[in-house]
């Protein structure tokens, strides 16, 4: 049986460190590395991973949105969110995402090797401390309501991830490929849609989503 392909996706070099060790200790390959979502699309498209293990909070394009893109373009590759939230609001978004798993930083080893193979198998794993409210949206046949995040565009979501980590109007323009008359053009759409109308407002709206994290 061939070994289950691994490609890790977290900003912290030690913390990717530390899961390719235990992730080749359990018998996993780990076949790549990424530093941020972009990092993590552009290594799947040439390295095609069975599983991504995924941080939720990234600098330029953060796990959530990267998932979304993954599993649109990359249907056959699954992704387990890796976060340090145990909010049911976190786990819903992942969901939403298309994540087939959902695992908490602080879990153990053996959790991990667990959350893998089911996901390898074709199953979805959520930790046990997010999972009973999961089972509870759809045993009671509850909808959860869109997010003002969810309403927006992918774009919308991206520049307004890359406002709130400080970039200027032409560093975004030229990281995006666009005209800074297009960036206008979005961050004029974000303020309408979120109802938020300075750049402090839609800094402290990113925090609150959780697009951006103050921790190191």
């Amino acid at each position: 049986m061939s070994l289950i392909r691994v490609l890790i996706a977290d900003d912290h070099a030690l913390v990717r460190t530390g899961f390719r060790s235990l992730l080749e200790k359990l018998g996993f390959q780990v076949i790549g590395e990424a530093r941020n979502g972009n990092e993590a699309l552009q290594m799947i498209q040439s390295l095609r991973p069975d599983i991504v293990l995924m941080d939720i909070a990234m600098p330029e394009l953060n796990g959530l949105e990267a998932t979304t893109r993954i599993t649109s373009e990359f249907p056959n590759v699954r992704v387990i969110i890796l976060s340090m939230h145990a909010t049911v609001e976190y786990a819903r978004r992942a969901v939403r995402a298309g994540a087939a798993g959902y695992l908490l930083k602080d879990s153990s080893a053996a959790e991990l090797d667990l959350a893998l193979q089911a996901v390898a198998r074709g199953e979805t794993y959520l930790c046990s401390r997010v999972s009973k409210y999961i089972v509870s949206d759809y045993t009671q046949g509850v909808q959860t309501r869109a997010s003002s995040l969810d309403k927006l565009t992918t774009r919308q979501r991206e520049i307004l991830q890359l406002i709130a980590e400080g970039y200027s109007r032409k560093e975004i323009a030229e990281k995006l490929n666009i005209s800074a008359k297009t960036f206008d053009t979005y961050r004029a759409q974000l303020m309408e849609q979120l109802d938020i109308h300075d750049v402090a407002g839609l800094v402290r709206y990113a925090m609150q989503m959780g697009l951006i994290t103050t921790d190191e």
